[in-house]
């Protein structure tokens, strides 16, 4: 069995934490998904990020937004590719 530090522990802890709430401030997003603070204002300030602002002034981010915000835009495998290009040359030599 691994023995763990106290501060270890404790960083497991916190991140047990922060992966339960629901709704995130700008610090939690940030380590939340490794971009900076600064990156996250300028994506705020642009629409680029789903976000809230309740009161005008402080941010807030539905963890459930931003997890399907870090999803867009899927890379297909090499795979699905090929199950695509194969599906399409049958179709069209069907047509033919």
């Amino acid at each position: 069995m691994e023995t763990l530090t106290i501060d270890e522990r404790m960083e497991r802890i916190e991140n047990l934490l922060l992966s339960q709430k629901t709704v995130l401030n700008l610090d939690e997003v940030a380590e939340f998904t490794g971009l900076s603070k600064s990156h996250l204002y300028k994506l705020t300030s642009t629409g680029r990020i789903p976000h809230y602002k309740p009161n005008g002034k402080y941010i807030f981010f539905d963890r459930v937004e931003i997890e399907n915000w870090l999803k867009r835009n899927r890379q297909k495998t090499i795979d699905e590719i090929e199950a695509e290009a194969a599906t399409y040359t049958t179709l069209k030599k069907r047509r033919v």
